[in-house]
C-alpha cells in the first residue's frame, strides 16, 4: 500500500513539472530588406527544450505589416521547428520592432512571443522634419536638409507646399547628394500647419515622392515670457 502512494505521489510530481518550453534559436529575428523591396521573409527556427509534447493552437501577428506560420501543429520534446514570416516593407524606414503571439495548449505556457526587428535603411534623410515658428514671432527663413543616402545619387526635381502662407526655395550643395530647403512664412500672426511636397527622379516610387512640413502654432502658456 506504501508502495502505491510513493508511485502516486512520484507520477503527480512528473506530471506537475513536465511542462512546453519553446524557445527561438536566436534572441531577435532580425529582418533586413533593400531599400527597394515591398515585402521581405526570413526563416527562422527553434525548439521545444520542454518535456511534453505541446500543440501550437493559434498565430496571431500585432501588426497587419506581418504574417507567419509555422511547419507543424504539434512538437515533441526536444524536437525543432522552422517558421516563416513576411512583412510588407510599405513606407517603412529605420528600425522597428513587431511580435507575432503564439497561443498553445499548455497552461505552462499559454503564450510564446516571436520577436521580429525590421531594418530598413534609409534612402532620404531629412532634418528637421518640421520647421516651426510661434504666433508673432519675428519672420525669419529656416532650412531643412534633405540628404540622399542611397547607393545612387538622387536629384529633387519640384517641390509644391500645401499652403500658400509661405515662401520657399532650395539649393543643391553636393550634387545629388544634399540640398538645402529655405521656408519662410508670409506672416506669424495666424496658426498655419502644411506641407513641402519633394518630388525627386527616383525610380523607387516610396521615394520618388517625400514630406516636409511646418508650422505656425501659439505658443504654449508654460514657456511664454
Amino acid at each position: 500500500m506504501k508502495a502505491t502512494i510513493v508511485l502516486c505521489i512520484l507520477a503527480s510530481c512528473l506530471s506537475a513539472t513536465a511542462r512546453a518550453d519553446l524557445v527561438l534559436d536566436v534572441k531577435v529575428i532580425e529582418v533586413k530588406p533593400k531599400p527597394e523591396d515591398e515585402t521581405a521573409s526570413v526563416t527562422f527556427t527553434f525548439r521545444n527544450n520542454g518535456t511534453k509534447a505541446v500543440t501550437v493552437t493559434g498565430l496571431e501577428s500585432a501588426c497587419s505589416c506581418l504574417s507567419s506560420e509555422l511547419d507543424r501543429a504539434i512538437y515533441e520534446p526536444g524536437s525543432t521547428g522552422t517558421g516563416k514570416a513576411e512583412f510588407k516593407v510599405t513606407s517603412f524606414v529605420g528600425k522597428h520592432e513587431k511580435f507575432v503571439t503564439v497561443t498553445t495548449d499548455d497552461p505552462a505556457q499559454p503564450e510564446w512571443i516571436i520577436p521580429f526587428e525590421l531594418d530598413v535603411p534609409a534612402v532620404v534623410d531629412i532634418e528637421p522634419k518640421t520647421v516651426q515658428w510661434w504666433i508673432d514671432e519675428p519672420v525669419t527663413s529656416k532650412d531643412l536638409v534633405v540628404k540622399m543616402l542611397g547607393d545612387e545619387p538622387m536629384k529633387i526635381t519640384k517641390i509644391t507646399s500645401t499652403r500658400e502662407g509661405v515662401e520657399f526655395s532650395w539649393k543643391e550643395v553636393k550634387p545629388g547628394r544634399e540640398y538645402r530647403i529655405t521656408v519662410k512664412p508670409k506672416n506669424t500672426t495666424d496658426v498655419m500647419l502644411g506641407a513641402l511636397k519633394i518630388e525627386t527622379d527616383s525610380k523607387i516610387p516610396k521615394y520618388a515622392r517625400q514630406m516636409a512640413f511646418f508650422s505656425v502654432y501659439r505658443q504654449p502658456a508654460s514657456v511664454q515670457r
